[in-house]
């Protein structure tokens, strides 16, 4: 069966075969754009949507409410579509989001309707954060490395919080001048804390009369750090607010991840050699300065100084599958264009369908849709009116698992970002 499809009116694109199409500028994409790119392949990068970063995009606040309330309607054939090339049948793509629940609360007052009208402009707000970035982490080290951080400024996160029942808020102590200064721990607490980092920095030194031994390596690392009799305060300290692990280590019924001793210490080895990494950010973390959605336009800045192609507002309805050999050749766009190409890569809300005739798995393709779903992660955006600790502007908080109720089994994380960062 055939059906005749009616385009939106778009302007050809030329030329018309690539080593490489992909559709959707997310971060994932976006890298490989630019890497592709950079090794002198010919690359068509297209976005159905009007702004770049697919799921990691940063949009006003006004951009974000009509995003996720009104979602572009992408053009969806229901039966093959005709195609002047005998040799290829098409496979229709189907697309969702992976936002579910998106709900907003109506604004209390007159006046904060106001203020989010006249400051709706003067910064964004992130679709896939709050994710601060370590100083110390691949993704800064793969910045430097490609040029793109030339199209970067960052802000430090000048505080790092722990949430504990009886204290509250307070600072993680993660270096030793801070645990020095720390007035929440005791003395012993100190002194404990003090001695598992040099535990730590010696079994990372390399001296094999340091190391630890590979049963406790390979053990969990809550049943390591009770094994050096470590309080729970500590415990806690190191493995939700420093090593950032989300699920309760110490209900093994409900834990879904249990971190091991090794995977432990490269965390925590990761969170050391990120403080004071750059002079103007003195703690652990970096955030882009408006935002996250900034990341991905680095990459695509640098992959089209290498002369990949850009083209948004552009949807691809469906793949060109050659009949004979059911390999990928090309995907046909809703203007009705066929585009051509060696290899294609799709952002993960596109899936492709079974039929009888033709499954995905006869023909080739890179898909970044193939992902193992292990979890949903529940997020809000909030906008106050003052920080949530007085003098600090930018902040990490942490909320260990059973801090704020009992039954809670995961980490609760709150990245609070001030205006100066326009996000």
């Amino acid at each position: 069966m055939t059906e005749t499809l009616e385009y939106s009116p778009y302007p050809p694109i030329d030329p018309i075969n690539f080593d490489l199409i992909i559709v959707g500028t997310g971060l994932s994409e976006s890298i490989i754009s630019a890497a592709a790119s950079a090794v002198g392949k010919t690359i068509l990068h297209l976005d159905p949507n009007p702004f770049y970063g697919s799921h990691f995009a940063s949009l006003s606040f006004e951009d974000l409410i009509s995003h996720l309330n009104s979602p572009p309607k992408y053009i969806t054939a229901t039966a093959t579509a005709t195609t002047d090339n005998s040799d290829y049948t098409t496979v229709n793509l189907i697309q969702q989001t992976i936002f579910s629940d998106a709900e907003f609360n109506s604004c209390n007052s007159i006046e904060e309707s106001q203020f989010l009208r006249e400051n709706s402009r003067k910064f964004n707000l992130d679709l896939a954060g709050p994710r601060a970035l370590f100083s110390a982490d691949k993704t800064i080290d793969l910045l430097l490395k490609s040029g793109a951080a030339q199209y970067l400024e960052f802000k430090g996160i000048d505080a790092s919080l722990v949430y504990n029942t009886n204290e509250g808020l307070v600072n993680v102590p993660d270096s030793r001048g801070a645990i020095f200064r720390d007035k929440n721990l005791s003395l012993k607490e100190k002194n404990q804390l003090m001695k598992f980092f040099k535990l730590v920095q010696q079994h990372l030194g390399g001296n094999e009369d340091e190391k630890i031994s590979e049963e406790d390596m390979e053990s969990s690392f809550v049943s390591y750090l009770e094994k050096l009799g470590l309080p729970s305060k500590i415990k806690a300290i190191l493995l939700y607010a420093i090593a950032m692990v989300d699920f309760d280590q110490e209900n093994g019924g409900v834990c879904k991840d249990l971190l091991k001793t090794k995977d432990g210490i490269d965390r925590l080895a990761q969170y050391s050699s990120s403080v004071g990494r750059y002079p103007n950010a003195p703690g652990a973390l970096l955030y882009p300065i408006y935002g996250e959605g900034e990341l991905p336009q680095a990459f695509c800045r640098r992959a089209a100084v290498k002369g990949c192609i850009y083209v948004l507002r552009m949807p691809v309805i469906s793949l060109l599958i050659d009949k004979v050999t059911g390999s990928y050749k090309g995907v046909r766009l809703s203007s009705g264009q066929d585009l051509y190409s060696h290899e294609l890569i799709l952002d993960p809300s596109f899936t492709i369908p079974s039929t009888p005739s033709l499954s995905p798995k006869d023909f080739s393709l890179q898909m970044l849709s193939h992902v193992d779903i292990k979890g949903m992660v529940a997020r809000g955006i909030c906008i106050t009116r003052s920080s949530i600790k007085p003098d600090v502007s930018n902040c990490s908080v942490v909320y260990p698992p059973r801090s704020l109720y009992p039954d809670q089994v995961t980490s609760v994380r709150a990245l609070q970002i001030g205006i100066e960062s326009c996000c």
